[in-house]
């Protein structure tokens, strides 16, 4: 992390190596972030507190939220990884082996300190496994404060901040699924080539490889990811190039800006400090071997599943070309208006940032980033498939643009000739409006655009009394993350057919069933639904369930059934049971996620 003082820079300014990825006509790290200098110490303080609220958001009670169905069937092949140490990859199905393979490293730590007959208990639970994305989201905020040189202070302390409080940042790193991990690996990708190219060193390059391999080895988009960065970099170059060359040529107005000792050639400048073309090759060449065994190991499930797993995830490309054309179908604008009314400070000043990345390209980074995000959106918008933890890819870089809008504001600041603190105190300000103001006013435009929406689960409060809330800056964060989680009024665009809280009450009353068979986890349950994920997760280690999805013969203790089918349930099971009265409606069913509900019977001996 560059964390030298402004000063101490000015003083090897010769010798310094120029910023990654600036042009020969790009300023100086030093003279582009003198305006937002800080000291050391604040800096320190200011990355400690945004890294604490980060980390409290992320990581308190991460049992609260029922997991989606997604999670259950993540949290399913955990389950056996763990337990029976099998894990095959599925190419039609099923995403990337990261995230087993980390969530499965602290059971397995767990089994060897304290013996065999801990896989069975110890390590899988909610917490534990939600607690590997978390880390990984926590690992993305701080992996922004090594931007510091590319970005300006400004820019990176803004970026942390902003994605740390994101409503969707946070809310899919309590998550158990590919998405955090996913992005992480993407940002660790950038941030270690930038490295590299920054200070020639072969470790950077390493650290780079296996941040890609982790990255295809985590979900099939990676494709899009890595297509969209290569562009970025290109034409971020090329512009870079035909800007310095008008500039210096004097066709433009724009004054040139300060250049250091070595960007007169840089590509041939970063090729001498490497060592020469041969050297570098040699690089790329062992990079390239360390790329592909990161992503053989994980694919052939570490050789248990070699050579099948890495021959299946080359056909995943095929089955998820289908899968996008078919399922989730979204029009185009749809990210827009999830962004709008779920990341309105982002997407505002993260247009604003792209803007001045483009318009006043003091730095090429900015400009990459820019680059980035909207390619990023305008890929995945293209794509009919649309789920909202995808717009978790471009979020990131909106961050990042975010703070390029922020660095711009606190420079006007600085034309205005304010004082530090009043400087400081009017981009506090500035956050403020963005993360209070700003998402009501989004909400309000999205009435007038569209109105009469869904009720969804507003019941206690008015429209009027939820869109006041929102004025108040980080209460879109708390309301999406730790009251209305489940919630599935379209302004919570992240709840995305979640699993209802009543689900865990209906877990609770398996428990005490199981309880008062005196079987315990041996006691038997027909689920007779089509729908029931995640309970394999919650019911994971009951031994004697059987998941048919149909009416089939039962004399277990328990059956659970849809909706749907009450009058095939009592023509098949007569009055041997007896229906749980859930009590949240009057069909006394419980309520899985919107339009599924299931209903519990037990055998009439069983109930008081």
């Amino acid at each position: 992390m560059g964390t030298a003082s402004t000063k101490s820079r000015n003083r090897k300014r010769g010798n310094q190596p120029i910023a990654v990825l600036e042009s020969g006509a790009a300023a100086s790290a030093t003279d582009l972030n003198e305006p937002s200098e800080i000291s050391e110490r604040a800096w320190r303080i200011a990355c400690v507190s945004i890294f604490f609220v980060a980390a409290l958001l992320r990581l308190y009670d991460l049992n609260l939220v029922p997991l989606h169905h997604d999670e259950g069937v993540n949290g399913n092949f955990l389950v056996r990884l763990v337990r029976e140490g099998v894990y095959h990859y599925d190419p039609a199905n099923y995403h990337g082996p990261t995230l087993y393979y980390f969530a499965a490293f602290y059971p397995w730590l767990l089994r060897v300190f304290f013996g065999s007959g801990a896989q069975n208990n110890y390590g899988l639970t909610t917490t534990t496994i939600r607690l590997v994305p978390a880390l990984f989201g926590l690992a993305t905020v701080g992996l922004i404060f090594t931007l510091r040189r590319n970005l300006g202070t400004v820019a990176t302390l803004g970026a942390a901040l902003l994605l740390a409080i994101s409503p969707g940042a946070v809310y899919l790193s309590r998550y158990f699924i590919h998405e955090t991990l996913f992005v992480f690996f993407t940002l660790g990708l950038v941030v270690a080539a930038l490295k590299f190219y920054e200070h020639a060193r072969l470790i950077y390059l390493i650290l780079a490889a296996i941040s890609a391999a982790l990255l295809f080895a985590t979900k099939e988009t990676a494709m899009i990811s890595a297509g969209v960065l290569v562009i970025a970099l290109i034409i971020t170059r090329v512009y870079s190039f035909f800007s310095g060359a008008s500039s210096a040529s004097g066709r433009t107005k724009k004054k040139k800006p300060k250049t250091t000792a070595t960007d007169g050639n840089s590509d041939a400048s970063f090729v001498e400090r490497v060592g020469g073309a041969g050297k570098l090759a040699a690089w790329i060449g062992l990079a390239l071997l360390v790329f592909i065994a990161v992503y053989v190991v994980f694919y052939s499930s570490f050789f248990t599943n070699y050579p099948k797993g890495v021959y299946d995830s080359l056909k995943t490309f095929q089955f998820w070309t289908k899968t996008g054309k078919e399922a989730h179908k979204h029009p185009k604008v749809t990210y827009f208006w999830w962004l709008l009314l779920q990341e309105s400070p982002l997407l505002v000043l993260g247009a604003i940032g792209a803007a001045v990345a483009v318009l006043k390209p003091l730095k090429s980074f900015a400009l990459f980033c820019a680059l980035w995000a909207f390619g990023l959106t305008a890929a995945y918008s293209l794509i009919a498939y649309k789920t909202p933890w995808l717009a978790l890819n471009f979020v990131l870089p909106l961050a990042l643009c975010s703070g390029i809008a922020l660095e711009s504001f606190y420079r006007q600041f600085v034309r205005l000739e304010l004082s530090r603190r009043m400087r400081w105190l009017a981009l506090a300000g500035v956050v403020l409006i963005a993360v209070g103001p700003l998402p009501g006013l989004a909400r309000i435009f999205d009435q007038v655009v569209s109105p009469d929406p869904s009720p969804g689960l507003f019941t206690a409060l008015s429209q009027a009394e939820i869109h006041a809330k929102t004025f108040i800056p980080g209460y879109q964060t708390i309301d999406l993350n730790f009251i209305n989680y489940d919630n599935d009024n379209r302004y919570y665009v992240y709840v995305y057919a979640h699993t209802r809280r009543e689900t865990l009450k209906l877990v609770d009353e398996i428990n005490t069933i199981a309880q008062r068979s005196h079987q315990g986890a041996a006691t038997g349950l027909t689920i007779v639904s089509p729908d029931y994920w995640p309970l394999p997760w919650y019911l994971r280690d009951y031994t004697r369930i059987g998941y048919y999805g149909r009416i089939t013969p039962s004399t277990e203790p328990m059956i659970l059934a849809s909706s749907n089918q009450v009058a095939e349930v009592q023509a098949a099971y007569g009055d041997r049971y007896r229906q749980i009265q859930s009590g949240f409606n009057p069909e006394g069913s419980f309520p899985l996620r919107p339009g599924v509900d299931l209903l519990l019977y037990a055998r009439r001996e069983l109930l008081p």
